[in-house]
């Protein structure tokens, strides 16, 4: 089936620094499923193997993208190649480990998932302190410091998921109930390394985390990958612990976790815990290239300035020690939305194939190692085949919309930059109307691509189909199918359906198609609103985002 949306030139926007009124009017946007569907199904296959970075399915992978590209006829941005080789390191620690805290053994992916980001043959820790530190957070712009006054040599850190908004909201700290960067599990490994710590290790807690165990315990094991020359320096051993393993550590420094923790969220907490870990497993690191896959359009009159696209190709591969299905297809996550950089390359090929190019380049970055920690992004825009200030926008799909069309439009972080105001426009022509993620505490705008180029300046996009389905019939069946798919994310059983709806899919892509075509056609350089943490990287003209 082939799906047509019209598409019209979008009108002045209030707030953003440059009239785009007279951007290009295009011709109706062709989507076709039937090719949409293919790629996903495609690319989730088990002859892909879960396309894991370093893997035989890393290979199947760069090559069916690599081939889809150059087909379209797409320029390879890497001096002519598609492929941008990532320097990467695997560390993979050993199933076998002897654990105890505070004398109490604990059993590896039950109570404890444990593993070490350092070139280091054994890792045999023994009497090292535990020591509570609220939320492992050094904030000094909101007068946080739950590190002042430790000593963390030789001490292993336990630290609280998420960052202190998230148990009091109606405090204002940090953010509120949206998650702040100080929040994700990478930044609390890194100061812990930052503070001297031998060892850091996150309570999980399902809600803070927004995730449950399962989560923890099939992304966390097996081979770890990470950037090379990026480990975590003085942390021996990294990791997770269950909450009731947390709760029986702090019982046995006669402590209640639920109070000690409740505290923490109102200010910065350090308790010895009295008690010591002994940390066991063999590791080992193995280094080689995995690989971005960037393709380029190239514009007709501002070549040189570039509109960024990214979706990951990467999932977690396969695991050998299960029992049954083996391997983690990712066909959701993120089968859909590489599928869709394809569709939307091949519709902005034809239309330049037709006589209507775009001013500025369009490039499509397929990234691997996201969900390792943003690998392939980060490396992109730390080493970037264009420069970061001619990268005018980036727009990211994480998981397109498998539940049928909506009304609304989500914007993953919604009120960060100007950019947002283009897409509200776009998403009018469909009478949509563009709303905030409903649980802003998952800190969902840190936990994709898009973040490695924010951080820079870059004003980049994260959005997704939105929560109110457009008819009762699509409501019906969004209930099945998530009911269908209920503790899928990052497990086995994240497949491709021949039965999901896509057309909000494809809806969706119109509106991310149609956004890049107006930045890409006009002199807008969208920036941040005065109010976030990115504004003094690249200022948007409007200090208020908009109400849309």
């Amino acid at each position: 089936m082939v799906f047509l949306f019209s598409a019209c030139s979008l009108s002045q926007l209030q707030g953003t620094n440059q009239d785009i009124s007279s951007v290009t009017q295009f011709a109706p946007v062709t989507f076709d499923e039937a090719k949409y569907r293919q790629d996903i199904q495609t690319l989730a296959s088990d002859a892909f193997e879960g396309r894991a970075p370093t893997t035989y399915g890393e290979k199947q992978t760069i090559n069916y993208l690599s081939a889809a590209f150059s087909e379209m006829g797409l320029t390879g941005a890497n001096q002519g190649s598609f492929l941008q080789a990532v320097p990467m390191v695997s560390y993979t620690a050993s199933e076998v480990q002897q654990v105890t805290m505070a004398g109490i053994p604990m059993v590896h992916k039950q109570d404890v998932v444990l593993g070490s980001r350092n070139d280091i043959p054994q890792i045999n820790i023994k009497g090292a302190p535990l020591v509570f530190v609220g939320y492992g957070i050094h904030a000094p712009e909101y007068n946080w410091n739950d590190y002042h006054g430790i000593d963390m040599r030789g001490k292993i850190a336990v630290i609280l998921v998420n960052d202190p908004g998230f148990a009091h909201p109606e405090s204002k700290r940090f953010n509120g109930k949206a998650m702040t960067y100080y929040g994700r599990w990478n930044y609390k490994f890194e100061e812990a390394a930052r503070q001297g710590a031998l060892g850091a290790i996150i309570v999980h807690q399902t809600k803070p985390a927004a995730y449950p165990w399962s989560v923890v315990r099939n992304s966390w094991t097996g081979p770890q990958q990470d950037l090379t020359g990026t480990s975590h320096q003085n942390l021996q051993v990294e990791g997770w612990m269950s909450l009731e393993s947390a709760k029986n550590v702090f019982s046995k420094a006669q402590l209640d976790f639920e109070s000690i923790a409740y505290k923490a969220s109102l200010q910065p907490t350090q308790i010895a815990l009295q008690h010591n870990a002994d940390i066991h497993f063999e590791n080992s690191a193995s280094y080689t290239n995995s690989y971005n896959v960037v393709a380029t359009l190239p514009g007709s009159e501002a070549a040189s300035e570039h509109v960024i696209f990214t979706a990951h190709w990467d999932h977690l591969g396969k695991d050998p020690a299960l029992t049954g299905d083996q391997i983690y297809n990712g066909a959701l996550d993120n089968a859909t939305g590489t599928a869709a950089i394809l569709a939307m390359a091949r519709q902005f090929t034809a239309q330049a194939k037709a006589g209507k190019p775009l001013k500025r380049s369009l490039t499509f970055i397929a990234t691997t190692g996201e969900e390792q920690g943003l690998l392939g992004s980060r490396y992109y825009a730390a080493n970037p085949i264009y420069p970061i200030d001619d990268t005018i926008a980036v727009i990211n799909i994480d998981a397109s919309n498998v539940y049928g069309r909506t009304k609304d439009f989500t914007i993953i972080g919604k009120g960060k930059s100007d950019l947002e105001e283009i897409i509200a426009s776009a998403a009018k022509i469909q009478n949509r109307h563009t709303t905030a993620e409903s649980r802003p505490e998952a800190g969902g705008f840190f936990r994709s691509d898009h973040f490695s180029f924010a951080k820079l300046g870059v004003p980049a996009i994260y959005a997704r189909g939105g929560k109110q389905p457009i008819n009762e019939q699509t409501a019906t069946y969004k209930q099945a199918m998530q009911k269908k798919m209920q503790g899928c994310y990052h497990n086995t059983c994240d497949e491709y359906h021949a039965d999901w709806d896509l057309s909000g899919a494809l809806e969706d892509m119109t509106l991310f198609f149609q956004t890049a075509a107006a930045v890409a056609n006009s002199d807008l350089r969208p920036g941040y609103y005065k109010e976030t943490e990115f504004h003094h990287l690249r200022p948007a003209n409007a200090s208020q985002p908009s109400s849309n």
